[in-house]
């Protein structure tokens, strides 16, 4: 997403009318405009996989009809691969947390949350920012898998391994930059690389592989 353009969400939710409340609240901001709404799985793929449809942050309900939104993720994302995806939770297990970290979510927003937040949520999914308290996340890191298997090792500049860092502290983008004294533009920069050598598609993503790795561990 670049400057003045609208940040674009399609929302997948099953319960309709919570799905009509978040498509009103959301189209009632000036930057925001929702391109698009599903109730199921099969719905959303398939409006997922229109060529000229462009989305920035896809809402995704863990709990739909034909089936679970974490463990549809990897699927959406091929669909869409540059959207970011927030799940939408009630009272989940931290099971259910990390399996939609390790599969590519962008964070989580609970369905008990105000407008404000969700709406917050949206913009800082669309910006790279991580959707997740610090204290979750402190909470969730020791949980994330090690590979049992030796994976290749990934080769990480010293400013890449220190981003990684302070990812793991679930430090912003701008708190990033003030602590390594560059700007939020190189820090975003640092992080497409951290993205693009492990494949990933969020910041928490790129946690959850660094750590099987043993990136983290390295730094």
């Amino acid at each position: 997403m670049t400057g003045t353009t609208a940040v674009r969400v399609v929302v997948v939710d099953d319960h309709e009318v919570l799905a009509d409340a978040l498509t009103q609240v959301l189209s009632a901001e000036p930057d925001i405009e929702v391109v698009g709404t599903a109730n199921d799985l099969a719905t959303a793929r398939v409006l997922l996989a229109d060529a000229a449809l462009e989305v920035d942050v896809l809402l995704l309900d863990h709990r739909l009809p034909d089936g679970e939104g974490v463990a549809a993720i990897p699927d959406l994302h091929r669909l869409q691969p540059e959207a970011a995806i927030v799940v939408l939770t009630a009272m989940t297990a931290d099971s259910v947390l990390l399996a939609a970290i390790e599969n590519g979510a962008a964070g989580f927003i609970s369905k008990t949350h105000g407008v404000g937040e969700v709406t917050a949520a949206v913009r800082s999914a669309a910006h790279g920012e991580s959707v997740i308290s610090p204290e979750l996340l402190v909470r969730l890191l020791p949980r994330m898998r090690h590979e049992v298997e030796p994976a290749p090792e990934t080769e990480l500049t010293a400013r890449e391994t220190e981003v990684l860092g302070h990812l793991a502290e679930g430090l912003s983008n701008a708190a990033i930059a003030e602590r390594m004294d560059v700007s939020v533009h190189t820090v975003r920069n640092h992080l497409a690389n951290l993205s693009a050598k492990l494949g990933a598609h969020s910041r928490l993503e790129v946690l959850s592989i660094a750590i099987k790795q043993g990136l983290l561990d390295r730094g």
